[in-house]
């Protein structure tokens, strides 16, 4: 045997050692710019870095993933007011450290003058802009009373503090991004069409740069009269008064009364499991977790982890697996205080199983030949996502929204925040599309006080019955499906969380016929084999932007926020 001399031991070690850095840097360069590390006492990621900051602060404070969920919401509403908001609504899945899980409903609700026809012509079509933008196309808002019931039933913290961030933030102001500041830009020409008397938002001066300090003082007052007055500071008195006399101006049906009688509903979690995981995800209103129990029992038969990520195998079965499930939301899911959506009938594996029968390896199914399953019984890419988990495991996932990008564009003179233009997330006319592509039927349909549906997808993920995953993200139609490839390139993968979240997708929702896909999301060949099939792929920009926190073996929270935005996950 050959003896082993002091300095080959040196090179062999110092061969290893930089081997271990090389490995590193491709770890890196994998996780992307919002790498977070690992923590072991808590975690917040949202998609903008201030609002994560005032999450972990909550917590440091002694805060429970209730409170600086709270705070964050509020946060948002501020420092990322595309889609953060109190003039919005959302979805909340809780799981506390014992166990305890449930689900808060705070959509927006259609006002008690709203109907059926009421964005259509005389001849029966819809007048798209009636829908998307001004004061008509606003929804009855949610999210104050969402976080008013979600911290009466699990806040720790008084209701003052949790509060307090966002009025500092918005009284003393923040410097915007490079991305806000191009985004305030281009939405110049709509704020000034829909608010002549001016907002917070609009730079008569010169174009918004980065770093420019964004001070919001009527929003401020807001959130000082929801901090003195929890619910009725938003929905009675001078804010009440204030968003009333703004949809006077632009023929908006919201009414005192409306204010007055919304509240938001806990419901019961939709429940399934993939490999042995427990999945815990939002029920109608959101058609979300539905579909997405749908399609993991729909690939589950499968062996994805031997195909590999993105292979075309992998591809064509969850296209297919997408082409079925966003079928069965067009025409099955709905308001269930309106409709009896099945949801048993859609989350029974066998279902799902012969739903998937019906497909063919060699060939494309035509989606003009796939129908809802038989049963007895572009949302937009500014919705924002955010993730927490406190100290003792309890955890939170939130998917809050104005619908569109700054939603309606209306900002209620005197309140400083923006409306949101939810109306259109109905089936305007039932079997036409609405702005994202998406098709829905008489259980969409308007209706007085009805929430419209949602493909928000707000979940936590279990394994042995211990938190394993809180995964969310923003993106309309495309949320549901980046859910559920990011829980998959966690499982089936095995990706840390961060490549998870990073990784490119894709996406098809049944109409229209289309594989969209971010730009090297498919090799070349995958592309070629998938078109010869009859596949077309579309390729687009980002899809999703999906903030996750990850329960590692050891007890650490690894966190993943989404490099397509200014996202950002903060631990301690």
């Amino acid at each position: 045997m050959q003896k082993t001399t002091k300095h080959q031991t040196s090179v062999s070690f110092l061969i290893y050692f930089l081997a271990i850095i090389l490995m590193s840097g491709c770890v890196s360069g994998q996780l992307g710019k919002n790498n977070s590390g690992e923590y072991k006492n808590g975690m917040v990621v949202s998609a903008h870095p201030k609002a994560s900051e005032v999450g972990i602060e909550i917590l440091k404070k002694g805060g429970n993933a209730v409170d600086a969920a709270v705070a964050v919401q509020f946060a948002l509403a501020v420092v990322y007011p595309n889609a953060g908001n109190i003039g919005g609504g959302g979805f909340m899945v809780y799981r506390s450290s014992k166990g305890e899980i449930n689900a808060l409903d705070f959509r927006e609700k259609g006002p008690s003058s709203a109907s059926r026809d009421m964005y259509l012509d005389s001849t029966g079509n819809p007048i798209v802009a009636k829908s998307l933008y001004g004061q008509l196309a606003s929804g009855v808002p949610g999210s104050v009373d969402g976080m008013v019931e979600a911290h009466k039933k699990y806040g720790k913290l008084s209701w003052k503090e949790v509060i307090q961030p966002a009025i500092d933030l918005a009284q003393n102001g923040f410097q915007i991004t490079k991305q806000q500041a191009s985004e305030l830009n281009n939405m110049h020409r709509n704020f000034m069409k829909f608010n002549p008397e001016g907002t917070a938002f609009i730079n008569l001066e010169r174009p918004w740069k980065e770093n420019d300090l964004l001070v919001q003082n009527e929003l401020a007052t807001t959130l000082k009269l929801i901090q003195e007055k929890g619910r009725a500071g938003f929905y009675e008195g001078a804010v009440a008064d204030s968003i009333v006399l703004e949809m006077q101006k632009g023929k908006g049906l919201i009414t005192k009364e409306d204010l007055k009688n919304y509240h938001s509903v806990w419901r019961k979690p939709i429940t399934g499991t993939y490999r042995g995981y427990k999945i815990i995800t939002m029920p109608p209103t959101s058609s979300g977790g539905v579909a997405l129990v749908q399609l993991l029992q729909s690939v589950e038969p499968y062996p994805l982890k031997k195909w590999g990520h993105n292979s075309d195998s992998t591809v064509q079965l969850i296209v297919e697996a997408e082409r079925r499930v966003y079928a069965d939301r067009a025409t099955h899911l709905g308001d269930p205080d309106f409709y009896a959506v099945p949801v048993n009938e859609l989350l029974n594996p066998d279902y799902n199983k012969n739903r998937m029968s019906t497909f063919n390896w060699s060939a494309a199914t035509p989606s003009s030949s796939v129908l809802a399953g038989n049963v007895n019984g572009k949302e937009h890419e500014e919705t924002t996502h955010f993730s927490i988990v406190d100290r003792e495991g309890n955890a939170v996932s939130i998917t809050t929204t104005l619908n569109g990008s700054y939603g309606s564009f209306v900002v209620v003179k005197g309140a400083g925040f923006l409306m949101n233009n939810e109306m259109d997330d109905f089936s305007v006319k039932p079997g036409a599309p609405n702005m994202y592509g998406l098709v829905g039927g008489e259980a969409n349909s308007i209706a007085p006080n009805k929430r419209m549906l949602s493909s928000m997808t707000p979940s936590i993920v279990e394994k042995d019955n211990k938190l394993f995953m809180v995964v969310g993200t923003p993106g309309g139609s495309t949320i549901i499906t980046s859910v559920f490839q990011t829980i998959i390139n966690v499982i089936d993968f095995e990706m840390p969380m961060q490549s998870a979240v990073a990784a490119k997708k894709f996406h098809h929702q049944w109409l229209p016929d289309e594989v969209y896909a971010e730009k090297d999301a498919l090799d070349s060949l995958t592309t070629e084999k998938l078109k010869a099939k009859g596949y077309k792929i579309v390729l687009r920009g980002g899809i999703g932007r999906v903030d996750a926190i990850l329960k590692t073996k050891w007890g650490t929270y690894q966190g993943g926020a989404d490099p397509r935005g200014d996202d950002k996950a903060i631990g301690y």
